[in-house]
């Protein structure tokens, strides 16, 4: 989709979820559609009507930061819709048009160490979506996505996988975030062809991907709270915090923790204790580390 595509179904999509009640406007008049009506959203950014009809239309590249402040308010955007506008506006045609190769992410040793330091599960996210390191207890919490044969992908298991209707407690949640997240990262970088591919293969493998994708919601990963059911300790309800890498454009990493004496800490611990024996497994069957002559064998 261009980026002339996106900046008028975004629009659109914004429009239609106020209604003039919401928006202190008289409801004159019968509607062929939801929502507000362009020269309403025009009225109440105090701008011109053909001027929001050029913006809507997808001509958005360099509206100034006055008037798309005012569009932000009259379609009350939140502050992950306004920043995807702003994103939008900032990479308009000319600038989508140009071609980038890959960037190929990779985890510094020194921040694989912290990860291997830190007492709760942690794992370092692209924008892809690709789980691109993880500690014992990240790969632990995260073990269905390891499983799969190929790097860990968030969104591929989501959509892909069945086994992740079971592992996330809240699916359709969980699909409707990892969607709205997907697509604030292509408007804020809409020459990342790997997410670009990401984003064809699932709208080409999963209906459900396509119903997500076409509600243009943008969300950004911050804080919050995720309950997990977990194939080995059952269901456990994390909070998660999500940490910006400086000097790592994409990467995040993100940690799961629990409250001491909960539940849920209990979890942890199994979580923690199981990942430990995982891992010790195959030492055990090594030559020269206590395995059997018929291991050896």
């Amino acid at each position: 989709m261009s980026t002339k595509d996106e900046v008028r179904e975004f629009l659109t999509s914004r429009r239609a979820n106020i209604t003039p009640e919401q928006a202190g406007l008289p409801d004159i008049g019968e509607r062929r559609v939801p929502g507000l009506r362009r020269e309403e959203v025009a009225l109440l950014a105090n701008i011109s009507l053909d001027y929001y009809t050029r913006l809507e239309r997808g001509n958005i590249r360099g509206a100034s930061e006055s008037v798309l402040d005012a569009v932000a308010r009259a379609l009350r955007l939140n502050d992950a819709e306004r920043e995807y506008l702003f994103d939008l506006a900032r990479t308009g045609p000319a600038f989508s048009a140009r071609h980038r190769e890959p960037v190929k992410q990779s985890v510094r040793t020194s921040v694989r160490r912290v990860l291997d330091h830190l007492s709760v599960p942690a794992i370092v996210r692209n924008a892809n979506q690709d789980i691109v390191a993880a500690n014992l207890m990240g790969r632990a919490l995260y073990a269905p996505h390891f499983e799969t044969g190929e790097t860990p992908n968030v969104a591929r298991f989501t959509f892909l996988d069945p086994r992740a209707r079971d592992y996330y407690v809240d699916w359709p949640l969980t699909r409707r975030t990892i969607a709205a997240i997907m697509r604030a990262d292509a408007g804020r970088d809409p020459l990342n062809q790997e997410l670009t591919a990401l984003i064809g293969e699932l709208s080409t493998r999963s209906p459900l991907f396509r119903a997500d994708w076409a509600d243009h919601d943008v969300h950004q990963h911050r804080t919050g709270v995720k309950s997990f059911r977990h194939p080995e300790v059952g269901i456990m309800e994390l909070a998660f915090d999500v940490f910006e890498m400086p000097g790592e454009t994409g990467l995040q990493v993100i940690t799961y923790s629990a409250p001491p004496g909960t539940e849920a800490a209990e979890k942890c611990a199994l979580l923690e204790a199981w990942a430990a024996t995982r891992e010790a497994e195959p030492r055990r069957r090594e030559p020269g580390r206590g395995a059997s002559a018929a291991d050896r064998a």
